[in-house]
């Protein structure tokens, strides 16, 4: 199954936990990656709650069938007036890559962050990941910031 311009995408919605849950947790695995369900619930009522800035968006093929998502989030910058826009999450099925729907997630959210009038959509991804970034890569500039990290151990 490739995806093709029958395929959509589309905000979620309180129905779609069965949809998005195993995306998600593929999403984890492929970064090897393990949260506590808390959080994946936590995250979850997030995304549907309108009053939240966190907001997803599913791509469904053609039969309904989930293929991919993406998070995204806005927030205050000391850089701008407006809030920006963190594309936090994306993520498609492997059976789907290199069909263009990562590119069409990312529009998809590049577009939510205009209508908000945030100034940009950013993103990272993880230095391995040469795939998404060969992707990125085409649609976005690549700013040289490196990411560090430290746990306050809560």
């Amino acid at each position: 199954m490739n995806a093709t311009p029958t395929s959509t995408i589309r905000a979620l919605a309180p129905a779609d936990h069965a949809l998005w849950l195993p995306l998600w947790q593929a999403y984890l695995t492929f970064y090897e990656a393990e949260l506590p369900d808390a959080v994946s619930e936590t995250t979850w009522r997030r995304l549907i709650d309108p009053a939240e800035p966190v907001h997803g968006a599913l791509a469904l093929d053609a039969q309904g069938r989930a293929v991919g998502l993406a998070h995204w989030l806005f927030h205050r910058s000391t850089w701008a007036v407006g809030d920006v826009c963190d594309l936090n999450d994306l993520f498609v099925d492997a059976g789907q890559r290199g069909q263009g729907l990562g590119r069409r997630l990312i529009e998809h959210v590049h577009a939510a962050a205009a209508a908000q009038g945030a100034p940009k959509v950013y993103w990272l991804t993880h230095e391995t990941n040469a795939t998404a970034q060969r992707l990125y890569n085409a649609v976005a500039e690549r700013t040289g910031f490196i990411q560090y990290r430290k746990p306050t151990g809560r």
